[in-house]
Order: structure tokens, then sequence, then C-alpha cells
């Protein structure tokens, strides 16, 4: 079965930044996609980014870019979210996923970690 935990949330002022790390267990296949997604109060979840863990492509959502990556560290089975330049709306609970290729970018993921919260303050 596989696990992934969130961690790195927390509240931060505007401008500022915040390391997200989800790290997965229980895996059996290298080809997989994993991606952040999040959800702020109200709202529907919504795409975050995604990288092929195989070859490191990255994808975003179009808010994102410039501000948020997304990166690996095969050796750790960890993936990161590295978001700086933080905004009011970037105020919500952020998802990590894995999902199989079909899932790129932003598709059908089959496993979800429990979230983490992020907070940014005006």
């Amino acid at each position: 079965q596989v696990q992934l935990v969130e961690s790195g949330g927390g509240l931060v002022q505007t401008g500022g930044s915040l390391r997200l790390s989800c790290a997965a267990s229980g895996r059996t296949f290298s080809t997989y996609t994993m991606a952040w997604f999040r959800q702020a109060p109200g709202k529907e979840r919504a795409f975050v980014a995604a990288i092929k863990w195989s070859s490191g492509r990255t994808a975003y959502a179009d808010s994102m870019k410039g501000r948020f990556t997304i990166s690996r560290v095969n050796a750790k089975n960890t993936v990161y979210l590295q978001m700086n330049s933080l905004k009011p709306e970037d105020t919500a609970v952020y998802y990590c996923a894995e999902g199989t290729p079909k899932s790129w970018p932003a598709g059908s993921y089959d496993y979800w970690g429990q979230g983490t919260q992020v907070t940014v303050s005006s």
C-alpha cells in the first residue's frame, strides 16, 4: 500500500517562502507521476504542479509558474514543492498525490496524502 506523508506547511507572511515535502513509501513501480494539489476554504481542489519521477519533467498551473518549483530526490523517495513570493490567495491545504503516467499532469491520481496547511498572512 502506497503511503504519502506531507510536511513543511505553516504560517508565513506575504512574500515569504515555504518548502513542502512529501515522503512516499510502499511503491513498487518507477513509472509514476507525482503531483501537488491544493484546496482553499470553500473551493474545489486545484492542481498546482506535477513531476514525472523517471524523467523529472515538470508541469505547473499557470498561476504558480515562476513562483513554485516541484522537484524530487529519487534516493529519498521524496517530492518537494518550493513556494516563493507567497500571497494570501495561496492559503490552502496542500496535498501530495501519486498516480500513473496517465495521470499527467492534472488528471486522476490514485493515492493521496493527508494534507498540510499553508497560511499566508497579509
